[in-house]
């Protein structure tokens, strides 16, 4: 009956569907998730109470505070029904910019995890061919051979100070996520890791890496191919702490990076993909599909990616047909993005179907033709392609969507695999009862501080506890080391920072086009400010009781 009657009293305070006033509510209404004020406290959006005596003061302060928190419990168990949750589609369209696809008549694509879609058995294939690299190229201890690929411990974003071989997730303020630095495969206790940074958390990247996140002295793991190698990084780094063995930070990094790179360079990583891709390449009928709707309503379509033509062309093939080049007007492969955005040196040369280059000059480009390397202004110049009419879409965001967005106003689309996962784990009870109940918890926390005495301060430090295991929980259920790649606890991730502005729409397959109109608009949803959080999250955040059903708001995001 309790339940009920929270029930209906939260329902009191519902906007009704469909219309812009408040349901009837009392004359009277109260706010029990306050209680007695604390000094010079206020519950916003309610009617300020006549003055009550507070708690005398010690033990009827802490009595106080905890009923309030079992309020606050009782109430955030009624607002979450079973069908709160799967309130985001895995397969929807996100907008970080308001975006019509009306407006769009040139759709550009990457190859590698934008047309091509790969599977994560890629990993352990990619990270036990560079480890064997390792051991019989670059003469490392054999002892690394007993590691094997973990898909579970990195996640992309991470950073990596060289110096220090620490791997370790930053926030979109620059600051370490404690919990998440990483030397080897142990984790580095959060003392040492301020104690490292000079008593601070604060990383300044803009003195330790690059725009591209490629150092000097810190490297950011962007694209999914760098899985393998910070898995193989963490790997050698925790070999040779476990045995003792000295050796320079700077020459074990680039010898991990190379060899990872050899993967690719002598075709290793083509090699397997040709010969069962079946197994490797995902979703290559809605990549057909996408492309086939895209040109029946008059789109033109280019292709630019770093990868050769041999292979892409096998891929495609096996995806699409051998008719696949007269679907884009233009192919240009061997691209080397992200030179290819912003170096104006290099000429398109033109390839036949063997793959041998051809010498003369290219004055166009033409539809069925395959060209290599060449420069974005030239491209620009010969198609004409300018500005917001043309969409883009690749997973890197630096190396596919920052100079395309930052210098010529392409609209960028990034494909983001991780997001189905993260989403689909959103979508359960665990994560919403937690999540919830760690934002109540918080707002209990800002709200009661109020309250100094020694016992009360007991009761607050308790409350500190539970959220930073609520933290812990949440963290967990994406990823045990390092948590969500788009959030580090409340605060965006840097990697979430960067996406935000160099994409103005974001997805996890380039499929979930198929779910809309080709002349659909994308609104991205009004994101509270801080000092914009709608009445009702507010009153959560900060402990009040007029809190409506978060079911009933499953149409608001």
């Amino acid at each position: 009956m309790a339940g009920a009657g929270l029930r209906a009293a939260a329902r009191r305070w519902l906007p009704c569907r469909g219309h812009g006033g408040p349901r009837a509510a009392s004359s009277s209404p109260s706010c029990p998730g306050c209680g007695p004020p604390g000094p010079g406290a206020h519950c916003p959006g309610a009617p300020r109470p006549a003055p009550a005596p507070a708690p005398a003061g010690g033990a009827e302060f802490s009595a106080h505070l905890w009923a309030r928190y079992q309020d606050m419990r009782r109430l955030v168990h009624d607002l979450l029904p079973p069908e709160v949750c799967s309130l985001l589609n895995p397969a929807a369209i996100y907008a970080n910019n308001e975006i019509s696809l009306r407006d769009v008549e040139v759709y550009g694509f990457d190859y590698d995890y934008t047309l091509a879609q790969y599977a994560d058995a890629l990993h352990p294939e990619i990270f036990s061919a560079a480890r064997d690299i390792l051991i019989e190229h670059y003469k490392y201890p054999e002892g690394i051979r007993k590691y094997d690929y973990d898909p579970s411990f990195a996640i992309r974003g991470l950073h990596y100070d060289i110096q220090k071989s620490l791997l370790m997730k930053i926030d979109a303020f620059h600051y370490v996520q404690l919990g998440t630095a990483y030397r080897g495969l142990q984790p580095v206790p959060d003392e040492e890791v301020i104690d490292l940074y000079g008593g601070t958390q604060h990383i300044p990247l803009y003195q330790m890496s690059g725009f591209y996140g490629k150092g000097p002295s810190i490297k950011q793991f962007m694209d999914i191919f760098s899985l393998p190698e910070m898995a193989l990084l963490s790997c050698v780094v925790d070999h040779f702490l476990s045995h003792g063995l000295e050796f320079d930070q700077a020459h074990l990094y680039k010898d991990v990076t190379d060899a990872i790179r050899d993967v690719h360079v002598k075709g290793l990583m083509y090699q397997w993909i040709e010969q069962d891709m079946e197994k490797y390449i995902l979703r290559g009928d809605e990549t057909f599909a996408v492309l086939s709707r895209l040109v029946a309503h008059g789109k033109q379509l280019f292709l630019i990616t770093n990868s050769p033509f041999s292979f892409v062309d096998k891929g495609m093939r096996h995806m699409v047909g051998p008719d696949w080049r007269q679907l884009f007007d233009v192919v240009i492969v061997q691209a080397d993005k992200p030179s290819f955005f912003t170096d104006r040196r290099k000429p398109f040369r033109k390839l036949d179907e063997k793959g041998s280059l051809h010498w003369d000059r290219i004055t166009r480009l033409e539809k069925g033709k395959i060209y290599r390397q060449g420069n974005l202004y030239d491209f620009l110049r010969l198609t004409e392609w300018r500005g917001p009419r043309v969409l883009y879409f690749g997973d890197h965001l630096y190396s596919d969507l920052a100079d395309l967005m930052l210098r010529h106003g392409w609209r960028t689309g990034a494909i983001i695999p991780e997001l189905e996962r993260e989403i689909r784990i959103i979508n359960t009870e665990q994560y919403m009862h937690s999540l919830t109940w760690q934002q109540a918890l918080t707002g209990l926390l800002e709200r009661m501080q109020t309250y100094q005495d020694a016992e009360s301060q007991q009761v607050l430090a308790a409350w500190m506890k539970e959220r930073q295991e609520l933290r812990c929980i949440t963290k967990a259920l994406f990823n045990a080391q390092f948590g969500s790649i788009f959030r580090t606890f409340h605060n965006p991730t840097y990697f979430s920072r960067r996406l935000v502005r160099f994409s103005d729409l974001y997805m996890a397959s380039l499929s979930c086009l198929l779910n809309y109109r080709v002349d659909f608009t994308f609104y991205p949803r009004r994101t509270p400010l801080q000092h914009e959080a709608p009445l009702w999250m507010d009153q959560l955040c900060t402990g009040c009781m007029k809190t409506p059903f978060l079911g009933d708001m499953a149409h608001i995001r």
